[in-house]
């Protein structure tokens, strides 16, 4: 399963099952789960660790060192879950020992052509990054966040879960859960509604988002005068309880 062309490590982990394409090259200190397949000419440098039934496509290159300027050679990580697909030319880099040694990245996530994942990025499961998009250091992507073309996140932003950046979004501030976002720089649009409902929301769960949408966007209150009546209104949602603990958690200025 291995082709002959291929340069694997002897250090490197292969479990059984892996396929590697010709002219791919594996690294020390990359262990691959069973199932997984590397395409050609991918390179993948370690310390990596990639779970189980991941796609990686040509080109791609997985686990290189930070683009970090204080970054000088320390064995940082790269973790990587189960069933992942990265298309062609997606790079995906190591954390820094600055922040946490690691970047990670979860389960049954889309990185389609030219993605770019930046170092110490802390990535959930069930995120689509669409063409060209890119991460800087540090950045946070919850569950289920989708990035449209050429989305670009500023360093040390975060994405709530089930969120939707439109294409060319420019990212500089934290983007709560459930919000669509859009422009340079990006801007509230309401609610990600088509979005949730693809993901099984309910018509009630939507309409207790909603309002704690037009809570914190329309109703020209203070921040904290917003938050503390969206957090007196998430009795019995887990939801609004997820947006009203999101926008007090932060550590940086949401959208708005």
């Amino acid at each position: 399963m291995i082709d002959p062309s291929a340069a694997v490590d002897p250090k490197a982990e292969i479990d059984e099952g892996v396929e590697i394409g010709p002219f791919s090259v594996i690294g020390p200190g990359v262990k691959i789960g069973a199932g997984t397949s590397v395409a050609a000419h991918a390179v993948i440098k370690g310390p990596t660790e990639i779970g189980r039934e991941n796609r990686i496509f040509q080109f791609a290159s997985i686990g290189e060192d930070p683009q970090d300027l204080k970054y000088a050679g320390e064995p940082t990580r790269l973790e990587i879950g189960d069933r992942n697909v990265f298309r062609e030319f997606v790079t995906i880099n190591r954390g820094t020992v600055q922040g946490g040694n690691i970047t990670r990245i979860g389960s049954d996530n889309l990185f389609m052509s030219y993605i770019h994942v930046a170092h110490d990025c802390l990535i959930g499961s069930h995120v689509i990054m669409a063409n060209g998009a890119s991460l800087g250091g540090h950045v946070t992507i919850d569950d289920h966040a989708k990035l449209g073309g050429f989305t670009m996140v500023h360093q040390f932003c975060r994405i709530g879960s089930h969120a939707f950046c439109a294409m060319g979004a420019s990212i500089t501030k934290d983007v709560p859960p459930f919000l669509m976002v859009g422009g340079q720089p990006a801007k509230p649009h309401g609610i990600n509604s088509i979005g949730l409902g693809r993901s099984g929301f309910d018509s009630v769960r939507i309409q207790r988002i909603k309002q704690a949408y037009k809570t914190l966007y329309l109703r020209h209150l203070q921040l904290e005068k917003a938050l503390e009546l969206i957090k007196e209104s998430a009795v019995d949602s887990q939801d609004v309880e997820m947006f009203a603990a999101f926008v007090e958690s932060r550590s940086r200025s949401i959208v708005r």
